[in-house]
């Protein structure tokens, strides 16, 4: 399925006079490969497919008011148009990003006016997340009456940028990235409609289907940046030299405050507590693939090295903060091997989340607990009046103690129970660490500690 320009392109009152296939000429690849019927849309089959619910809407022929929620090229404008062609409603379009209070209001009128002549509406905002809450709230009352069906698209997650009153009377629907498969289907689509001179060879074929990463109307445009590019040189086989001589770098590039930014730090955050090495390539390659900032990725790094190793490895901090700090002696690209190494030592290192889990059990004790003051034998006493308030009296020195601890001794608040916050896995260093802590509680025990 194409998401395809939400209008056509202006052409001057003359263009009437031209001949269909002159005037067709004009218009961009992706104008002219619009779907104009619901089967002829490629994608989004978990929406569009035979009893899945926009399929089952289209042949009700009850519009209702919905938000598309999708990445860049996934069809949301075409799939909005051809459902005011399937109700036999009156499109309106406006853009969040051209558009204010007076649009909406004209809009509004509008469809006022097709509602006294007995006719439906269908109003679709592009880009609804960058209006704000009193456009947003504008829609509310003529949705709520039925003056208007609205259909919002969004490329953020509406569940923050949508208002809740707004979001609930639309349904939500999620388009996805086309695979390469559908992304095929469109282009040998495009080769025979509008591209039949040239000749693909299977390497640029899959190049372009790469290069284009799940956007349709990106793929329909680069094929329009090839076609020109072969007419200039008179070259009717283009192969994937071809392809990478005529295209600028394209990077795969996403917004870094949107929703494709933390999905992917997520999938590389949980590929190296996964223990899986070449996922975690993947997604850190991805990511500077796609303009992330190598020293955001450092931090993150440090971040996973305590958050998911922790003691059971401490040295993969250490191994985090060196990457770190390499980078920023050598930049990019030769510092990015040295993140990329990090990356390798995390996700093969051995995982404990405990002294995570035992530092939030601690904040959360702490944050709801009264303040239990600090036991006398504990406190300090640098003075001769805290010394005869009885403040370090009975301390006992561990270094003077049997093995350097002082069996039985409490450091707690008098009353407190003890915690256990604090319980190492049997892995890595920290197996050890729980061997120690065994054998400090078995002489408690013995020193009669309760």
């Amino acid at each position: 399925m194409t998401d395809l320009f939400a209008e056509s392109a202006a052409f001057p009152a003359e263009a009437a006079a031209r001949p269909a296939a002159a005037v067709a000429a004009f218009q961009p690849l992706a104008e002219r490969l619009r779907p104009a019927r619901l089967d002829e849309l490629v994608g989004q089959q978990h929406l569009i497919g035979p009893g899945k619910p926009l399929r089952l809407a289209f042949e009700a022929g009850q519009p209702h008011s919905m938000i598309f929620w999708g990445p860049p090229g996934v069809g949301k404008t075409t799939l909005a148009r051809l459902m005011a062609d399937g109700f036999d409603c009156e499109f309106i379009a406006l853009s969040a990003v051209f558009s204010g209070v007076k649009d909406i209001r004209a809009a509004v009128a509008q469809a006022e006016a097709n509602q006294r002549q007995g006719r439906r509406t269908i109003l679709f905002v592009d880009e609804v997340h960058r209006f704000n809450k009193a456009q947003q709230d504008a829609f509310l009352p003529y949705v709520e009456s039925g003056v208007l069906t609205f259909i919002g698209a969004t490329t953020e997650n509406p569940s923050f940028e949508v208002n809740a009153a707004l979001l609930s009377r639309a349904a939500v629907y999620v388009l996805k990235p086309l695979d390469a498969t559908e992304l095929g289907q469109l282009f040998d689509r495009a080769r025979e409609r509008a591209l039949a001179p040239l000749d693909f060879s299977d390497a640029a074929r899959e190049r372009l289907i790469g290069v284009a990463d799940g956007d349709a109307r990106k793929l329909l445009n680069l094929l329009e940046q090839v076609r020109i590019a072969a007419q200039s040189a008179d070259v009717r086989r283009v192969d994937a030299d071809f392809v990478a001589a005529a295209l600028a770098q394209n990077l795969r590039r996403f917004d870094k405050g949107g929703d494709a930014f933390y999905d992917q730090i997520s999938a590389l955050h949980k590929s190296v507590r996964g223990s899986s090495p070449d996922a975690a390539l993947y997604w850190f390659a991805r990511m500077l693939d796609g303009g992330a900032d190598p020293r955001y990725l450092a931090r993150r790094l440090v971040r996973m090295a305590w958050e998911d190793i922790g003691l059971a490895d401490p040295r993969a901090a250490r191994v985090a903060l060196d990457a770190a700090e390499t980078y920023e002696r050598l930049g990019s690209p030769e510092g990015e091997l040295a993140l990329a190494q990090a990356v390798l030592y995390l996700a093969v290192a051995p995982k404990s989340n405990a002294g995570y889990k035992a530092w939030n059990a601690a904040r959360a004790f702490v944050g709801q607990d009264q303040s239990r003051p600090v036991p006398e034998h504990l406190r300090n006493a640098p003075t001769r009046l805290m010394q005869e308030l009885g403040y370090g009296k009975a301390y006992r020195y561990a270094h003077d103690e049997p093995e350097a601890y002082a069996a039985g001794e409490s450091y707690l608040p008098e009353g407190m129970a003890e915690p256990s916050w604090y319980q190492p896995v049997p892995r890595g260093l920290e197996a050890k660490i729980a061997e120690k802590l065994a054998y400090l509680r078995e002489l408690d025990r013995r020193a009669g500690k309760k």
